[in-house]
């Protein structure tokens, strides 16, 4: 029996006390520490091996070279020279004085074009006005020169001398009245929406000045109105409105047959008047005068050589002659 429990002592393991067992690391660091010596100096001496072993094609490959990096002139951290500032600034420079004049062209073309068209319109405008006022200003000179007739026959001799047909026709004339209405559509176009400015400085200040006399006349035909009014009631009172009916038809006849022989014929007739008084041809003479008829004559004579002038301007400055 002890033989097998010195078998059974000898097959156990022998269990070592913690402290024998913290003895013997710490017994074994010094030499793990002076075996791993051995073991660096043992790799180390592989790797030079291995390099003196290296093929010299691996050593004679050629190695990168560094490279200098020059800086761009764009280059955040590049610093320019005055020279290339004054190159940027004149290329900037040139760039928007040439961009600004193309815009002036291209506005100067297209306001010299839109000034023709507003020409062009105005010519056809001012032509119709100088016809109507050929005939205003013929209208108001045979209108003045028959009073003037009247006021003659009524200074010279009593009126029951006179024969009653020229009272008639040369009274008839106290009461002519006749408007000038400008066609001037294009140019309160302009005048509204600024477009004036298209048109050269003289052309555009002989249009003001073409207008301004069109508003005198409209002025003068607002001023005499009342009084127009007043001499129909006076000649109302003197000549009988059937006989007045008569020689102002005998007129308008005349002025579509260009005869006017019928008129002398009647004036030597005597139809019958409302009155003799002396006193109420004197009241109607007085105000056929405060009409101051040769005004009309005078102001559409000085309005007919403005717009004949200024259509002459027109085509000369627009090129269009053939309008």
């Amino acid at each position: 029996m002890q033989e097998n429990q010195n078998k059974n002592e000898r097959a156990q393991p022998k269990k070592e006390t913690p402290v024998e067992v913290q003895q013997n690391s710490e017994a074994a660091t010094p030499e793990t520490s002076t075996s791993a010596s051995p073991d660096i100096k043992e790799e180390t001496s592989i790797l030079s091996t291995q390099r003196q072993t290296t093929p010299d094609s691996y050593r004679d490959e050629p190695q990168p070279e560094t490279m200098e990096v020059h800086k761009h002139p764009h280059h955040v951290t590049h610093k320019k020279k005055w020279g290339e500032y004054l190159l940027e600034f004149l290329m900037i420079f040139f760039a928007v004085f040439l961009g600004f004049l193309a815009e002036t062209f291209r506005e100067h073309t297209t306001e010299h074009n839109r000034a023709k068209e507003f020409a062009s319109s105005m010519i056809k405008e001012l032509q119709q006005d100088t016809a109507q006022l050929k005939s205003y200003n013929k209208y108001f000179i045979q209108a003045a020169n028959n009073v003037d007739t009247l006021m003659q026959l009524l200074a010279a001799d009593d009126l029951e001398k006179i024969p009653s047909g020229k009272l008639y026709w040369y009274g008839l004339w106290g009461g002519a009245h006749r408007n000038f209405v400008p066609n001037d559509a294009t140019f309160q176009q302009m005048k509204s929406s600024g477009s004036l400015r298209y048109f050269k400085k003289t052309v555009a200040d002989d249009v003001a000045d073409y207008d301004r006399i069109c508003r005198l006349i409209h002025q003068n035909d607002e001023r005499e109105h009342g009084i127009y009014v007043e001499v129909r009631k006076s000649r109302a009172g003197i000549f009988d409105f059937r006989f007045n009916d008569i020689v102002n038809s005998i007129y308008q006849e005349g002025k579509i047959t260009g005869n006017f022989s019928r008129i002398d014929s009647f004036m030597k007739t005597n139809p019958p008047l409302l009155s003799f008084d002396k006193t109420l041809f004197n009241q109607y003479v007085e105000l056929v005068r405060s009409r101051f008829i040769r005004q009309h004559i005078i102001l559409s004579d000085s309005l007919l050589a403005s717009g004949t002038s200024l259509i002459k301007e027109l085509k000369t400055a627009y090129d269009l002659k053939a309008e």
